[in-house]
Formats: C-alpha cells, structure tokens, sequence
C-alpha cells in the first residue's frame, strides 16, 4: 500500500536534510515555473503506466537513494505513479499528499529580533516567499498583509500573547488573496488601509491612514509612511522608530515592480514614485532602523534567493543602502531598468487585483488555492 506525508512534513525532511529521491509528475512546463527544492521531473498523468524504460530511468535517478517521494498538482496522478512503482517492485514510495496545492499553504511562524519593545512574528508562505506579519506590545497586536489563511494570524498573535486590535494592509495585493478584511471581520476590529486606497476603485468599507498617522497598539506607536511606486497607494508602516515593515517598496535583496498597476506603459511613472519613496522616505530613516520586507523571492529552483525557510527574512536600512545595486542608480537609470526590462507577471494577477479590490470574489476555496499557484512574481528585475 502507498503512503502518504503531508506538504508540512516534507517540509520538515527537507529541512532536517534527509536523503530521498522527489520526484514531480507535472507536465515540463509547470515544473519549471515551479517546483519544490531538489525536485526531479519525472512527466506522468493519471492515464500512463510504467514502461521497461521508464524503470529503468528511475533507477538511474535514484543515485543511491531508498525512498522515492512523489509529488504532483494535487496529488492524483502523483499518487497512481507511486502505485505503478509499487508494482514494479519499488518498496519504499510515498506521496506528498495534496501535491503542490498544499504544498503553497504551507507556513512557518519565525520571530524577528528588533530593537525596542515590540515583538514581532514574520508569518512566512514558504512556497511564494508571501511575508506577513503580527506586531504584538502589552498584550496588543496588529496583523500586517495577512493571507487568506489568517488563522496562521491569529495563531502567530497566540504566540505573543496577544490579542489582535487593528487588521493592516500595505497595499492592494497582486500575488494573493489578502486575508485582512477576512479576518478583521471575524474579530471584529478596524482594517485599513493607505488614505490613497481610494485611487484603486476599493469597493469595501475600510479605516484609511494619512500620511505619517500613528496607530497605538499597547505601548508600541506604528506609523503610516507613503511609499508609493509598485502601486499608488501603498504605505509601509514604521514600528516605534526602529523597525519598516515596507510591503512591496522594498525587499532585502530588490524593489518592487511598477507596471502591475500603471500598465507597461506607465511604468515609468511608477518607477518615479517609486524613486522618491525610496530615496526620500524609505533611505532617510537611520541606517539602524530594521526592514521587514512583504516578500522574499523564490527561484524556479523552490530555494528562497535570501535566507531560508524558517529563519528571519530581514535586513536594514544601513545595509541596503550600501549593498542594494538598484539603489545606487541615479533616478533616470533607476526608470528605465524598471520600465524597459518588465519580467513575467503574477499568475491570475488582474483577477486576484479585482479580488482584493472587492469587485470579484472566489468561487470557492480551491479556486483561490488555484488562483494563487506560484511563487510570488512582484520584484523588479
């Protein structure tokens, strides 16, 4: 009989180091655009059996290894391949249940270490590189760019000891369906959002922060501080001075794009946004002051580009300054990289945009699960 392992033990092998052989049913093209670390293509459907050469293929990509592992889209044909190996004699074979569907809900829950007071847990979606957060003070907490998963939220603000009080978003998201107006819903607390939220056509009643207003969340202050560029509205939120929680603006090892909301032909005029909100707002804060980035880039390898799954993802203000190489360009070669070399967009962007706009909802579940499939694509090349 075959068994079965979850998306969030195979995370737990992969990351304790154990040897198998994974191998990935998908079609070519899916598996390139996105697979697990270390996986192998092995393209097999539902309707196939195993040849003599296909056995022989498999043995010679064992390369020393007991244990296969199959994985798939959601675990069907992954699973009829691993009864094929069963039959042909292959002992220890065993499916990632869910295959890559579950695969992109898993999390991991890692606190970072800032200066001051605060205590903050970066939630992490290990198979996008989706970073959310839950900065918690004397028993509060606020939840910033939360995923449709929120009870990853309200877990990590269990974690603190903290109750949550006000629901944040950076922005109107394009990579996933944001979880915020979801969650603050269920506890019944305010959402919000940039002032310039109104720009986007939101159609949901939400909480809107001015420029360099202050929410007190127990005794730590989180100020709104425009920066806009990827998109028109977006703030990223300062925590007591020490701390920039800064969505798309800027990650720890690129910028966000801009032409996801202007088009390719504005994005210039988002890079120029973009520009000042950089080197105005974002690099006049003291090099000291740490940057908790919305999202950590996951290569078509499945490997996180900075960092690793399950360790804080965060650099400063100081570091990027001198080692960021977009940041050293003077603003006309900063346009022009970001507006003549665009890279491929998001899946499904334009509808997750509606989505988190308000003027569409999800079919259901999985068809949000479907939706979101990938790794997040909103960095500048």
């Amino acid at each position: 009989m075959v068994t079965e392992i979850t998306a969030e033990q195979l995370a737990d092998r992969q990351d304790a180091g154990e040897q198998y052989l994974l191998l990935d049913t998908r079609p070519e093209e899916s598996f390139e655009s996105w697979h697990v670390e270390g996986a192998k293509n092995f393209p097999f459907s539902s309707d196939d059996s195993l040849s003599e050469s296909d056995v022989e293929e498999v043995h010679s990509m064992l390369d020393g290894h007991d244990e296969i592992l199959t994985i798939c889209a959601k675990g069907i044909s992954s699973f009829h391949f691993a009864e094929e190996l069963r039959e042909q004699g292959f002992d220890d074979v065993t499916v990632v249940k869910g295959g890559m569907e579950d695969w992109s809900q898993v999390y991991e829950h890692v606190l970072v270490d800032t200066p001051g007071d605060a205590n903050v847990v970066q939630v992490q979606r290990r198979a996008k590189g989706c970073l959310g957060y839950v900065v918690g003070s004397d028993r509060e907490a606020v939840v910033v760019d939360a995923t449709r998963h929120v009870r990853e939220f309200q877990e990590a603000a269990a974690m603190l000891g903290c109750e949550i009080t006000h629901v944040l978003d950076t922005h109107v998201h394009a990579d996933h369906v944001s979880g915020g107006r979801k969650l603050a819903d269920e506890l019944g607390v305010p959402y919000h959002l940039g002032d310039r939220a109104t720009e986007r056509d939101v159609e949901y009643e939400y909480e809107p922060l001015g420029r360099n207003e202050v929410l007190t969340v127990g005794d730590a202050e989180i100020k709104a501080v425009r920066t806009p560029g990827h998109t028109s509205e977006l703030v990223s939120y300062l925590v007591n001075d020490e701390a920039v929680l800064t969505g798309d603006a800027l990650f720890v090892d690129s910028i966000g794009r801009t032409e996801l909301e202007f088009g390719d032909a504005g994005a210039a005029r988002g890079a120029r946004m973009q520009y000042e909100s950089l080197h105005r707002s974002l690099m006049s804060e003291p090099d000291s002051v740490v940057v908790l980035p919305g999202h950590v880039t996951v290569t078509e390898e499945g490997r996180y580009a900075y960092g690793s799954p399950g360790e804080p993802i965060y650099s400063t203000i100081g570091e990027l300054r001198t080692t960021l190489d977009v940041l050293q360009l003077d603003e006309e070669a900063f346009v022009d990289r970001l507006s003549s070399d665009v890279p491929e967009k998001p899946p499904n962007y334009e509808t997750v945009i509606a989505i988190n706009r308000g003027a569409e909802q999800p079919d259901d579940e999985q068809a949000a699960t479907e939706l979101e499939l990938g790794p997040n694509r909103c960095s500048a090349p």
